[in-house]
């Protein structure tokens, strides 16, 4: 065991990708998508020509669209709803949805009872307890694990059939995001031509092929899309899976409560706020990480050692790191003009600085729009009293070509170079985006107290144009602010915060 004290605030030295044996005239083609799996998804295909990436890229996403047509929880057509709405028969289904239930049963004996596709069932009483803003009652969750640990299904393997056994709900989302992912690198790794594939799906990843990747794990105490992060580490023909409580979960009474339930008690994950594994097999990573959130450390580090392969990082309620002996991350080191709170030669010595105990969330959610998932251009910065701007907070593009349909930021020559790195964290819902501005400017020294302006500036290629901008006085004083949405961005809202 590997213990870890989290630091403060960090910013990542740079670490390229690398890869020894990718011809010298390969490209790269990044796509960002939103709501495909009930998340973002991040593409990056390295091939010998764009026009093998593009075919590569359809491919991927057509291989996507099927397989959420057979397993899609969220899908009221899809070949799980329909076949779960079926009971005590016995129905032939497709290979896929036969070996997802399959794994399903290999994971729930595993695991002694965490792994549970009737976790939905107990999922249920929570949420319908969190919209009457209280705690469930003892009865009705002790009915809940009662009913959601019976048997669901059983299987017939000669036949290819299942048998649905119960009336309670279920889900497959577990760990069937992670299976999707696998079969979707695999199309794309059989088309001619292409290198590697890094598919991200909401903080899951799947890196395939000659190509080593830079990936961050995220704080769960600062979950933010820009935030610092607290490991990196390359990884390469492998799968990263984090499950954690910070991006989703029910809040009751001003107390917020793990989306992540042990089914054997009913009650949400405490302990480890966040579980990140790394394996060859993305379902085996998925599983391992949603069990881990549930299990105590020398219940991790005991089922690990079942499996050599098997790296982890856990994060426990009290901020400390733990890693598996053969963990291949490095803790990210503070630079040294990050940690120099102090920095004041950007500042008027008679004003009052930002108090490093506040920060300004911005939340915004894209919109959706039917049959059209390509995530807008998007950038977001602060600018000063006198129109200058001040912190870059995000910049998100897939070319450097395109930034002009950013034009606001374009035309006053804000330009970034385009950012390959992936972040593992727990999985977010589908659309919403978290950014945080610590109150420094971009040579990282705290600004005064005072009025500044948010920008969050959207566009698509050819398409809609937006910008909203809203100033807000920075004053010690915390407040909200919601902000009108538009057509590519449904609503916004500034929280000016202690942290």
């Amino acid at each position: 065991m590997n213990a870890i004290s989290v630091g403060a605030s960090a910013l990542l030295a740079a670490i390229p990708n690398q890869s020894s044996h990718l011809p010298s005239n390969f490209g790269i083609l990044t796509t960002q998508l939103d709501h495909i799996l009930g998340t973002s998804l991040d593409m990056k295909i390295i091939a010998l020509t764009l026009e093998i990436a593009q075919s590569a890229e359809k491919k991927v996403l057509r291989e996507m669209d099927r397989l959420n047509a057979i397993l899609g929880s969220f899908h009221l057509e899809s070949e799980f709803n329909r076949w779960t709405n079926t009971m005590n028969m016995e129905v032939r289904i497709s290979k896929e949805l036969f070996s997802v239930l399959a794994q399903f049963d290999y994971w729930h004996q595993k695991s002694e009872g965490i792994i549970n596709a009737a976790t939905a069932h107990i999922a249920k009483v929570w949420q319908e307890s969190a919209g009457q803003n209280q705690l469930p009652s003892r009865s009705n969750l002790s009915k809940a694990i009662s009913e959601a640990n019976g048997v669901h299904w059983n299987l017939n393997e000669h036949a290819q059939s299942a048998k649905r056994t119960s009336e309670y709900a279920i889900q497959l989302h577990s760990f069937a995001k992670s299976f999707v992912l696998d079969l979707a690198a695999d199309v794309a790794m059989g088309e001619k031509g292409v290198q590697a594939i890094v598919l991200n799906s909401g903080g899951d990843l799947v890196v395939r092929g000659d190509w080593s990747e830079k990936i961050m794990i995220a704080d769960p105490f600062n979950s933010a899309d820009n935030g610092q992060v607290l490991q990196v580490l390359q990884v390469k023909n492998k799968a990263v899976a984090t499950s954690g409580n910070y991006k989703r979960g029910f809040e009751i009474a001003d107390n917020h409560y793990s989306h992540v339930l042990d089914p054997r008690t009913g009650l949400p994950a405490e302990h480890i706020v966040s579980a990140t594994v790394v394996h060859a097999d993305p379902v085996t990573a998925g599983a391992l990480s949603t069990a881990f959130n549930v299990m105590s450390v020398d219940q991790i580090e005991k089922f690990s050692k079942e499996d050599p392969n098997v790296e982890f990082h856990v994060v426990t309620k009290d901020g400390e790191q733990i890693t598996s002996p053969n963990w291949s991350g490095s803790p990210v080191i503070m630079n040294e003009k990050e940690n120099n709170l102090s920095a004041i030669s950007y500042v008027n010595l008679k004003d009052k600085l930002w108090s490093v105990n506040q920060e300004l969330v911005i939340n915004l959610e894209l919109a959706k729009f039917e049959g059209r998932f390509r995530r807008p251009f998007v950038a977001v910065w602060i600018e000063d009293e006198n129109h200058k701007p001040i912190r870059r907070i995000a910049v998100w593009y897939n070319k450097s070509r395109w930034l002009p349909e950013l034009r606001y930021w374009f035309e006053a020559q804000r330009k970034s170079e385009l950012d390959l790195n992936s972040i593992a964290s727990a999985t977010r819902s589908a659309g919403n985006y978290s950014l945080v501005w610590d109150g420094k400017n971009d040579a990282g020294q705290l600004v005064n107290q005072g009025k500044y302006t948010v920008f969050i500036e959207a566009a698509r290629e050819h398409g809609s144009y937006q910008l909203i901008k809203q100033e807000m006085n920075f004053n010690g004083k915390i407040k909200d602010q919601s902000l009108p949405g538009n057509e590519e961005i449904t609503t916004a809202s500034l929280a000016y915060r202690d942290k």
